[in-house]
């Protein structure tokens, strides 16, 4: 099993940055990709990012390219999604997952793991 538990949310003005953290522990060693997922009141949970926890590639959502960095520490099983220029259509529950298979996904029906999920309000 694998236990994941985000923090870094929070409530932020447009344009603002957040970072969030997403720690991994137990049986870390067989993740290989990290993924965030965000869902916000009424809508389906939504692609945000993902990285290959031992390569560092990372794909990302058209809606926070160029806005949001996924990285990963690789000592301290804690991945990391840094927000900037953030909008109001930002605001969702933020959650983290970990996936066994090699291959990354943007589909979180591949993902085994998953957080509690870290609240990111933007107001306007």
């Amino acid at each position: 099993q694998v236990q994941l538990v985000e923090s870094g949310g929070g409530l932020v003005q447009a344009g603002g940055s957040l970072r969030l953290s997403c720690v991994a522990s137990g049986r870390t060693f067989s993740i290989n990709n990290m993924g965030w997922f965000r869902q916000a009141p009424g809508k389906e949970r939504e692609f945000v990012a993902f990285i290959n926890w031992s390569a560092g590639s990372t794909n990302y959502a058209d809606s926070v390219k160029g806005r949001f960095t996924i990285s990963r520490d690789y000592v301290k099983n804690t991945v990391y999604l840094q927000m900037n220029s953030l909008k109001p259509e930002d605001t969702a529950v933020y959650s983290c997952a970990a996936d066994r298979a090699y291959r990354g996904s943007s589909d979180p029906n591949e993902y085994d793991y998953w957080g509690q999920g870290t609240q990111v309000t933007v107001s306007s």
